[in-house]
């Protein structure tokens, strides 16, 4: 792909195109008009982020109760995110990285719904067989992943930065709580939280809300 292309893909202008991935505006014109050529390496490093922030975003809309699905366990009938968590996993039968909402309860920062009915993952499309399976993306990066009480669940920076990008579709209640209590067990700080340029206006809003969660 041409740096055009890639910016096309992504629906971003020029200058989206240039803070989403923290390169100079003037240098993604001259890439684009030709005054200059990117490095191999440059091209190869951009061409696999596109790729993976292309894949990450495939639910647009929020999967609606299928009779012809299978149904997973209920979230209700356990005490207990983890042990619900465990049982959809076992019901499922592939291996999947749970993300968002579920991430957050993996990490225990969030509690959940008694009425969970989605279950958003990476994973393979067969997934979506199953009621109120939302599939992310097919992959997600291994540095991101993480291992715990048998699960396989989105690092806590991952799952916030997947929220922004997806929350057109989201209910923020899960990562609001989560970032709440991010700050107040590290000392009343954000520390080690980061973002994409584009998203860091919203993160500094969800911060200040996130502050007075507990305080409301």
């Amino acid at each position: 792909m041409s740096i055009r292309e890639m910016r096309t893909r992504l629906g971003d202008t020029q200058g989206q195109f240039a803070a989403r991935y923290n390169i100079p505006f003037r240098t993604v014109q001259n890439w684009e008009s030709g005054v200059r050529t990117p490095p191999d390496y440059v091209m190869r490093l951009l061409e696999d982020r596109i790729r993976e922030d292309l894949v990450n975003r495939k639910t647009v809309t929020l999967p609606q109760y299928d009779p012809h699905k299978v149904d997973l366990p209920k979230r209700r009938d356990f005490i207990g995110s983890l042990s619900w968590l465990k049982a959809v996993r076992e019901r499922i039968g592939e291996v999947v990285v749970f993300a968002l909402d579920e991430a957050l309860m993996c990490h225990g920062s969030f509690g959940g719904h008694s009425d969970e009915f989605l279950i958003w993952v990476y994973g393979d499309d067969s997934v979506t067989r199953f009621n109120g399976v939302a599939v992310l993306g097919d992959h997600v990066s291994p540095y991101n992943v993480v291992e715990k009480n048998g699960l396989l669940f989105t690092d806590f920076n991952r799952t916030l930065c997947d929220a922004l990008a997806n929350e057109k579709i989201l209910d923020m209640q899960g990562i609001t709580e989560a970032l709440s209590k991010y700050y107040y067990s590290h000392y009343e700080s954000f520390s080690g939280l980061f973002v994409p340029p584009e998203y860091q206006e919203r993160f500094e809003e969800l911060m200040r809300e996130a502050i007075d969660y507990y305080n409301d």
